[in-house]
């Protein structure tokens, strides 16, 4: 009988993100079939140390008073000195070095900047260590918003209307910012090029200069590139995609739906400290011309980014057809995450998923 296949799991790290990527490795140290697989959790500290943390789904749950986060413990790990070995060493707080044997396959659930912007995954690659989800290009493409709507827009798939503003062009012409942000109507919103979770997103609804600014500011507190974008009426609709065993095309969720009762958007509050006026829908209740239309559309927008492994890809469903909002390479595996709603509500369960993206990450 073949031995367990070991995996890292690589979580934490510097973005604003690094809480949430704390409480999805907490979901997957809980999920994961330890029959199959040994773990061997690595944390990145909020400062980009790479530590060896415990392996205690507990310790990274989700806690509205309390996010977890990798706390640097001393120990320091030691990655393969060349492609001509896999084994991870861990120097410990005393300076003594201790074998953590060879890896199998790496997975990097890192959300944000420096993680899920091909940063991690171009040290995998010159690493030589087989990884969880997209390569360098798809990675820095999904994360940076600007680069997906032009890719996507070059495809022939519908995208917001937009404007990408830089620090530099908003401290000496902020006229000229206001004023082509009034072409694209109302109501806006204001994104940082590359953040996720909804971190620096803000909506303006009127035409208040005032308010823009402030949601400028916002903005450029998480990055030095912004987009201004127009705000599109229609349901919010997701779903998950899978990469194609052996070459095959991308595999597509039932749809997922985000319904705004009191809130205006689905910001961070909502998505993961379980703040109250959004409702989850899954299944998501559409036509089966529109289930077919929006799988058909995720499954070209991964392929568009070159995606592998998995993604999330959000829509909007408006009375001219879907508009897609953005790509998740790394979506969220926390339990009310809506990647692994989608696939469960198709017949995949959580650990299934797991396996899946391990056995995808092997063949690749």
């Amino acid at each position: 009988m073949p031995g367990k296949i070991t995996v890292v799991l690589l979580f934490g790290g510097r973005s604003s993100e690094h809480s949430i990527s704390c409480a999805t490795a907490g979901g997957v140290l809980d999920a994961i079939d330890r029959s199959r697989f040994d773990v061997i959790p690595v944390g990145i500290t909020r400062e980009g140390a790479f530590v060896l943390e415990d392996d205690d789904p507990a310790k990274f749950r989700l806690d509205v008073n309390a996010l977890p986060e990798v706390v640097d413990n001393g120990s320091r790990i030691l990655w393969p000195e060349s492609t001509a070995t896999r084994e991870l060493a861990v120097r410990s707080v005393d300076g003594s070095v201790r074998s953590l044997g060879s890896v199998d396959v790496v997975f990097p659930i890192l959300h944000g900047p420096f993680g899920e912007d091909g940063t991690i995954q171009g040290m995998l690659e010159l690493l030589g260590l087989p990884y969880v989800g997209s390569g360098v290009l798809a990675s820095a493409l999904g994360m940076d918003k600007h680069f997906t709507k032009t890719v996507l827009a070059a495809d022939g798939i519908a995208v917001a209307p937009w404007r990408t503003v830089t620090a530099r062009e908003w401290a000496s012409a902020p006229d000229a910012v206001v004023a082509s942000a009034g072409s694209l109507g109302l109501p806006l919103f204001v994104k940082p090029a590359r953040a996720g979770s909804s971190v620096g997103v803000s909506k303006v609804a009127t035409a208040s200069r005032d308010e823009l600014a402030a949601a400028i500011d916002v903005a450029f507190a998480e990055d030095d590139r912004i987009l201004i974008e127009s705000g599109i009426a229609g349901r919010e609709v997701e779903c998950g995609v899978l990469g194609g065993r052996d070459g095959g095309a991308p595999r597509v969720s039932v749809a997922g739906e985000i319904v705004m009762t009191t809130r205006e958007f689905y910001d961070f509050d909502a998505k993961y400290l379980g703040a109250a006026g959004v409702e989850l829908v899954c299944p998501a209740v559409l036509t089966p011309e529109q289930l077919a239309e929006m799988q058909e559309l995720a499954a070209r927008a991964f392929t568009a980014v070159g995606g592998a492994g998995l993604a999330r890809i959000d829509f909007f469903l408006t009375p001219t057809g879907f508009v897609v909002n953005e790509i998740n390479t790394m979506p969220g595996f926390t339990p009310i995450s809506m990647f692994p709603k989608c696939w469960i509500a198709s017949g995949v369960s959580y650990p299934e998923i797991i396996d899946e993206l391990i056995a995808l990450a092997l063949e690749g």
